[in-house]
């Protein structure tokens, strides 16, 4: 069995050595994962992958091959999809679909506090699963709480998937992936653009042969042969990028991919994080651990020096609330807003833009695109190539 996950391994694109999986074998036999897919989960990407940015691909392999192994083993005690909400009253019953006309006449409770103030009403008050209807937490009514239903502006409890993007609020157990760095471009234009962003110097031992030096000392030699080595050019540019996961950015993951890609190769200083719709006092690296493994801004921005450049990857598309109020976040409750945490960054690196995947002439009708537009004084692009070059040439200055 393990022979084949070793072979699924390697035909999924991780160059999974022999040694590695006979260290895999070894560590089984002395019983280091028993009887719990997680331990097993855990000990063979440490073991076979030893580089972070292919954690997804194989998550990817993982999954598909035991697929079904864990309910044998009774699922996983305690753990929820849906925070303490019990789960029979998340059921889906029945998609709503009103017309534009009736979804005019559905109002809004009035602003984030009272919004916030409703459901804990609702909570206190509501014993029982709730279908339809417009007020209780339900599925399939106009109610602001519930799932698979509609509301102009509401809290989207125990649905499986975003459907019109309307949620202030989201109580679920969500699952992010994270980019595959050795995902090739479609073509070599996004390459050729971030090559805007260079500064040359010479780093390092003194490996490669400077010819006209060496012409002009073996000339003053006599013609006796004088080899003068440099050390070899490198791009020194610093780059810092923020990439958005999760969410409504699902739908730019290939391209997203693509610039991480460019960016590794490109960028010998390349540090990345990721966060979801706009910035706050955590970041991560490894969206299966995000909850467990983040990293604080502010160590960010005082481990990396004002001299980085900083790059924000994001559609922007979300509740306004997310960036002007403490407490907007639709996971977590941040004590500061995102805007607070943006301005930051700013007024720590001076040459910072951000990338929209969105289509430039959708941005005027979406108003947290709208809000990051002005936080970012003007300096957000389009993730086309033209808009790459005008990023890269604002960076380069």
């Amino acid at each position: 069995m393990l022979l084949d996950f070793f072979f699924a391994l390697r035909k999924g694109g991780l160059k999974v050595s022999l040694s590695e999986y006979l260290a895999l074998l070894e560590a089984l036999d002395k019983r280091l994962a028993v009887l719990s897919l997680d331990d097993f989960y855990f000990l063979a990407r440490g073991l076979m992958v030893k580089d972070e940015s292919l954690f997804d691909r194989f998550d990817r392999i993982f999954g598909a091959y035991f697929s079904g192994v864990e309910e044998l083993f009774g699922g996983k005690d305690g753990e929820g999809g849906t925070a303490a909400i019990p789960e029979e009253w998340l059921r889906k019953q029945a998609e709503l679909f009103l017309s534009e006309e009736e979804k005019k006449k559905i109002e809004d409770l009035g602003g984030w506090e009272e919004l916030m103030k409703t459901l804990q009403e609702r909570l206190k008050e509501q014993q029982e699963r709730h279908e339809g209807g417009n007020k209780w937490i339900g599925t399939g009514g106009t109610s602001p709480f519930g799932a698979y239903g509609y509301n102009p502006e509401g809290i989207r409890i125990g649905q499986d998937r975003s459907r019109h993007r309307r949620a202030v609020k989201v109580w679920d157990k969500r699952e992010f992936r994270n980019l595959d760095s050795t995902r090739e471009l479609g073509t070599r234009n996004i390459k050729m653009a971030l090559r805007r962003l260079r500064h040359f110097a010479r780093e390092g031992a003194e490996e490669v042969l400077d010819v006209d030096d060496t012409i002009r000392s073996t000339a003053k030699n006599a013609g006796h042969l004088d080899l003068k080595m440099v050390p070899e050019r490198h791009n020194a540019a610093k780059v810092l990028i923020f990439f958005d996961v999760g969410g409504s950015m699902d739908d730019h993951v290939r391209v997203c991919e693509e610039l991480f890609s460019a960016a590794r190769v490109e960028f010998k200083h390349l540090e990345y994080f990721y966060f979801h719709n706009c910035l706050y006092e955590v970041v991560w690296k490894d969206s299966i651990r995000r909850f467990d493994e983040t990293f604080s801004t502010y160590d960010v921005l005082h481990k990396f020096g004002s001299d980085y450049k900083v790059i924000f990857v994001g559609d922007a598309t979300m509740s306004p609330y997310e960036i002007v109020y403490p407490g907007g976040s639709v996971e977590h409750w941040n004590e500061e807003a995102g805007e607070v945490w943006m301005r930051r960054v700013l007024e720590t690196y001076p040459k910072a833009i951000w990338l929209n995947p969105e289509p430039q002439e959708r941005w005027e009708h979406v108003s947290s695109v709208r809000l990051l537009h002005q936080i970012m004084d003007g300096r957000m692009y389009p993730l086309t190539l033209e808009g790459l070059e005008q990023g890269m040439r604002y960076l380069a200055k």
